[in-house]
């Protein structure tokens, strides 16, 4: 089964001993493989309080990226962003200098949805908050681990953020947007920037394509904004999406164990995972330059075969995700090949900055007794202070209503956990 270990519900059923764990004896990166430290951060996060109880589902450990209208960029004459402030003059800009030429000031600078996910969940807040030096989800202050939102970069970062919002530089429903339809005011002229995951670069510029083909050269990418003094923090993924456990209840013998081991080690060979990610080739796409082109995209049964490749068979599969399986897509057009093969790029260069969660790794009890409650704090009252209903001396009393609430233990648990992990 697809899981996420780190759920509550997860981690009593393994504490109970549903799914087979491991302890790994080591989690040493020293090998001159270049890939060797993301797979060491990956197969450190992945771990439940020192035990991993499922193979990991491999994700880009570094995505986080800002999308912007490079037209729309042209336009008012400004420069490629490389810090916060140059990003803070791009949306005034596109908020005020009429970047769509309509000759009305109806466009926003910075689009941002409801996010669903709690706080260091790599929404667009988390995001500038590490831009600005606060910890990804803990960091170590003053010789322990705390909590990013207990320190100094983090008000500081939303200071900023919210003279964006004060200053009408981001939709006005950016507490409200649907989710699932964050893109669509970018794609229809409303906003000029989005701050979130790299492909969301290729999957704008398809949108366009597909409202003109003759002019859709519209999308620009770049990663993590350095903060105002010129030093960088970049905000890294986990690595991984979810993890494949077998349960206990299903398979009882170390035979059987076997067999679905063997199963899942064929799928993520070479020509497992290109069955999974790309399809069958001469059927669902041919190689080109190493890259597989899709073909026979007007009979039904192929496309429907390939829906599936990417919706169904490809949660199987724990080397890559769809387009960045064993074979990389190939665009029939320069502009969204550009933009998918950026993402490697922007990776390898903020992997040097990247700001890791130490505390990945662990799960404290408390969190999963009251995590119901503990979890809802932050999120609500940052976005509360971003929309004006609360100061920032009521932020800062939030904050000190988690530790009341159970966060103080918490911190004490994580701390110790972390302490206990294999080096």
């Amino acid at each position: 089964m697809v899981a996420n270990e780190k759920s509550p519900s997860f981690i009593r059923a393994a504490d109970a001993g549903a799914f087979p764990g491991t302890r790994p004896a080591s989690l040493d990166a020293s090998t001159a493989e270049p890939r060797a430290p993301r797979r060491r951060w990956t197969a450190r996060n992945v771990m439940v309080n020192g035990k991993t109880y499922g193979i990991y589902r491999t994700r880009p450990l570094l995505r986080s990226a800002v999308v912007y209208r490079k037209d729309w960029l042209a336009k008012v004459g400004l420069p490629e962003p490389q810090t916060v402030d140059d990003l803070y003059r791009i949306a005034k800009a596109f908020t005020e200098q009429d970047p769509d030429g309509n000759g009305k000031k109806d466009t926003y600078g910075l689009i941002i949805p409801k996010w669903p996910g709690n706080y260091a969940s790599s929404s667009p807040y988390d995001t500038m908050e590490t831009w600005f030096g606060a910890p990804n989800g803990w960091g170590m202050r003053d010789g322990k681990l705390v909590p990013g939102f207990d320190t100094e970069e983090f008000y500081q970062a939303n200071r900023f953020m919210k003279r964006w919002i004060d200053e009408g530089l981001v939709n006005p429903d950016f507490a409200t947007l649907d989710a699932g339809s964050w893109i669509d005011p970018f794609v229809q002229g409303k906003g000029g920037m989005i701050i979130d995951v790299n492909v969301k670069g290729t999957e704008l510029a398809t949108r366009f394509r597909q409202q003109d083909p003759k002019d859709f050269d519209k999308v620009a990418m770049v990663g993590n904004m350095k903060r105002s003094d010129g030093q960088k923090f970049s905000l890294p993924f986990t690595g991984y999406l979810d993890v494949l456990a077998i349960s206990k209840q299903r398979i009882r013998t170390d035979e059987q164990l076997e067999q679905v081991l063997q199963t899942l080690d064929k799928l993520q060979s070479p020509e497992g995972s290109a069955l999974l990610t790309n399809g069958i080739e001469g059927r669902n796409y041919r190689l080109e330059d190493g890259k597989a082109a899709l073909i026979n995209q007007d009979d039904a049964q192929v496309k429907v075969i390939q829906n599936d490749v990417d919706k169904a068979f490809i949660q199987l599969g724990t080397r890559a995700s769809v387009g960045s399986g064993q074979y990389p897509f190939k665009f029939d057009n320069e502009i969204e090949q550009k933009l998918f093969d950026q993402r490697e790029t922007l990776m390898q260069e903020d992997l040097k900055t990247a700001v890791h969660n130490p505390a990945l790794p662990v799960v404290a009890p408390t969190a999963v007794e009251k995590g119901q409650t503990l979890d809802l704090i932050i999120p609500d009252a940052r976005i509360k202070y971003l929309s004006g209903a609360i100061s920032e001396e009521q932020l800062r009393a939030e904050v000190k209503r988690w530790y009341d609430s159970g966060g103080t233990q918490v911190a004490q648990e994580v701390n110790d956990l972390v302490s206990k992990l294999p080096k």
